[in-house]
């Protein structure tokens, strides 16, 4: 070994990521750049009927929070400046993103196509079985939200960043048709794009401990009490129509709703170990002990899952100088090889939005004589998890949560018939 150059060694160590990771990062981001590049749509976007659904700002979550407890817009300027914010800010952004939402529904008119406008606290089935496409206006969250419950495969959802200074937009076009979107609207008619098929994930319940009835985190801000509070109710609802616990979700449902980035399960309390089962692809069971886990998507796999799993420069630099010293490993320790090496293997993490593939990665598992983790992460096409934990929950996409406690067991898996249907639009 002492005889290999660093460029020798560098390829060595990148061919030992590979195998940890148990694909080649290569294949998984050449798959990912085909995905990018979907055959050109013939059909164009032709919709007769367009619900555009708008994100809550800031600042009318303020002034709804405030104002419903009976104080002024003086009032809530002068608590809102005891918090450290800028109300003349958050008014500013609010207009921003209300003229940019007036763009997009003005042009639409303007070819004739019906418009409904539709606050993201009144999106619901019916909104989605009215509109043939449905455009949302605001940041990846809402798009989030939007995906969520549209459960058919050929109704297509169209992203607009109307905020792009202040919201990062990945799953948005591209942020110079928010101020121009006639062209981009055009290039749609014309089918001058591609179609980007998004896989998504569904979830089944079954067995104790569960609730069918979700907690919209997104509207209500909820604190980890009223979060707590919001569950008991809607299960003591659900209770008294069902006449004894829980007597009509023992058996296997299947959620109404499908997960375009992740579906988080854990404890509510984040200092709290989550305990639970674990099976992957019906495989045996394996009692676990971690901060939670996550199983995500292509898509979500630039998001949280790559957040949880990737490695920082200074831990890579940390793991080569004990090689270097160890080993007696002729190593190059610049700058360079460590973010080459940094990159590559952060860079395997991620892989393509129409990957029939689950990705799921364990939180900060505990190991001892008790509990194992045999993989920290890996792909699957099947994840069951049963709950072993008191105050639980499994968390849709960041914003939809369903009680999920001792007893409950969701499996995670994925169809055809689940996908989105987005656009690929280039400047």
């Amino acid at each position: 070994m002492r005889g290999l150059s660093g460029a020798a060694w560098v390829r060595l160590g990148l061919r030992a990521l590979r195998l940890l990771h148990g694909t080649a990062p290569r294949s998984v981001h050449a798959s990912a750049r085909v995905a990018a590049s979907p055959p050109p749509s013939t059909d164009g976007f032709k919709p007769g009927k367009v619900a555009v659904v708008t994100k809550t700002t800031r600042y009318e979550f303020e002034q709804q929070r405030y104002l419903y407890a009976g104080l002024s817009e003086e009032d809530l300027k002068q608590l809102l400046a005891m918090k450290g914010s800028s109300y003349s800010g958050l008014l500013e952004r609010h207009n921003i993103h209300t003229s940019n939402v007036q763009h997009v529904v003005t042009s639409l008119r303007r070819v004739g196509i019906e418009v409904r406008v539709v606050k993201r606290g009144e999106y619901d089935e019916e909104v989605v079985r009215w509109a043939d496409a449905i455009i949302s206006a605001g940041g990846d969250g809402t798009m989030l939200l939007v995906a969520s419950k549209v459960l058919s495969r050929d109704k297509p959802v169209v992203g607009v960043n109307t905020d792009p200074e202040r919201s990062e937009g990945h799953l948005c076009l591209p942020v110079h048709y928010t101020h121009a979107f006639p062209e981009a609207l055009e290039k749609l008619c014309r089918g001058e794009f591609r179609w980007l098929w998004r896989q998504r994930s569904r979830v089944h319940l079954e067995g104790t401990g569960i609730n069918p009835t979700f907690v919209d985190l997104h509207e209500q801000q909820l604190s980890l009490e009223q979060h707590s509070r919001a569950h008991r109710i809607s299960t003591r609802g659900s209770n008294q129509r069902a006449g004894t616990l829980h007597d009509s979700f023992s058996r296997t449902s299947l959620l109404p709703i499908r997960s375009l980035n992740e579906i988080f399960i854990g404890e509510s309390l984040s200092s709290r170990a989550s305990y639970y089962e674990i099976s992957v692809d019906d495989g045996p069971w394996e009692k676990q002990k971690s901060s939670g886990l996550s199983v995500c998507t292509g898509t979500g796999s630039k998001a949280w899952s790559y957040n949880i799993n990737k490695l920082a420069q200074q831990a890579v630099e940390e793991v080569l100088t004990i090689g270097k010293s160890r080993m007696g490993l002729d190593i190059p320790l610049n700058r360079g090889v460590v973010e080459l090496v940094t990159d590559e293997y952060n860079e395997a993490l991620v892989f393509s939005p129409d990957d029939r593939r689950l990705f799921y990665s364990i939180r900060e598992p505990i190991v001892n004589r008790v509990f194992s983790s045999s993989q920290q992460r890996g792909f699957a096409s099947r994840v069951s998890v049963r709950s072993r934990c008191w105050d639980a929950c499994m968390v849709v996409d960041g914003g939809t949560s369903f009680e999920f406690n001792d007893g409950a067991i969701a499996t995670i898996s994925m169809t055809e018939e689940d996908q989105l249907r987005t656009v690929v639009l280039e400047h």
